[in-house]
C-alpha cells in the first residue's frame, strides 16, 4: 500500500513541556491534519508539551467539549492516540477496537462525533505489528478456530489479507490493507460522505510504527 509522511511541512519550535499552548480548535480537515502531525513530531523527539490540563481547561471542559478530530484507533496499549499525537483533554475523541474493527457501536460512535460534534477529521490508525491482523493471518493459515469473539474480529479482517506476501510481509502488508479497506468503508457511509464532498470532513487512514514513534499515512 502507499505511505506517506504525515508532516507537513518543517517542524515548528518545540515549546516547553511546562508552557500550556493556547487553545485555538482546527477547524478545517487540513488544519486538523496538521496539528495532528505537529503533535506526532513532538512525541517522536520527546518534546511533548502534554497540552490542555490545566485547572482552567478542567472547568471549561464541565460545560461542553469541542475535539478537532476523532481517531479510530487499535485496543493496543502501546498505541493511546492522546500520546502519539500530544494532545489533551478534549481535543480528541478516541474510539478503540481490535483491528480499528467496525460494528454498529463503532460507526455510531464515529458518527456521533462528526454529526452532533462537527469534527472535521477523522483518522483510522493502524500500527505495526498488530496482533489483531496477526492473528487473523494466522487462523486464515492455519485454520485454527479462534474463541468466539476474537473469531469476530479475525473475520472482519480477513479479507484484507495480502495473499501476494508471505511471513511477517503478510502480515505487515495486511495492517496497511485493513486500515484502508476501514477508512474507504467510513468513506462511503453516506451520512460521512456527504459531509467530505462539501469538503467539511476528511477521513484519512494512517498507520503508527512502534519503531520510530511516527505516524505515516496509508492510502
Amino acid at each position: 500500500m502507499a505511505t506517506g509522511a504525515l508532516g507537513l511541512g518543517a517542524a515548528p519550535a518545540a515549546a516547553s513541556p511546562r508552557t500550556e499552548r493556547a487553545r485555538v480548535r482546527p477547524a478545517t480537515p487540513s488544519a486538523a491534519l496538521r496539528e495532528m502531525a505537529a503533535g506526532n513530531r513532538r512525541w517522536h523527539n520527546f518534546r511533548q508539551t502534554h497540552p490542555h490540563e490545566t485547572a482552567a481547561v478542567r472547568a471549561a471542559l464541565t460545560t461542553g467539549q469541542h475535539p478537532f478530530a476523532l481517531v479510530l484507533g487499535c485496543i493496543d496499549s502501546r498505541v493511546p492516540p492522546e500520546l502519539v499525537f500530544d494532545q489533551g483533554l478534549g481535543d480528541l475523541m478516541t474510539v478503540r477496537s481490535a483491528g480499528e474493527v467496525l460494528d454498529e457501536a463503532v460507526l455510531g460512535s464515529v458518527a456521533f462525533g462528526v454529526l452532533e460534534l462537527n469534527i472535521p477529521l477523522v483518522m483510522v490508525l493502524g500500527h505495526q505489528s498488530c496482533g489483531a491482523v496477526t492473528a487473523a493471518v494466522h487462523a486464515e493459515e492455519t485454520g485454527e478456530e479462534l474463541p468466539a469473539h476474537i473469531q469476530y474480529i479475525a473475520d472482519r479482517i480477513s479479507p484484507a489479507i495480502d495473499h501476494s506476501q508471505e511471513g511477517e510481509a503478510r502480515v505487515d502488508a495486511t495492517i496497511d490493507r485493513n486500515v484502508a479497506m476501514i477508512t474507504r468503508r467510513l468513506a462511503r457511509e453516506p451520512d460521512l460522505a456527504g459531509r467530505i464532498a462539501t469538503g467539511k470532513l476528511a477521513v484519512v487512514g494512517a498507520r503508527y510504527e512502534l519503531n520510530s514513534q511516527l505516524v505515516h499515512t496509508v492510502a
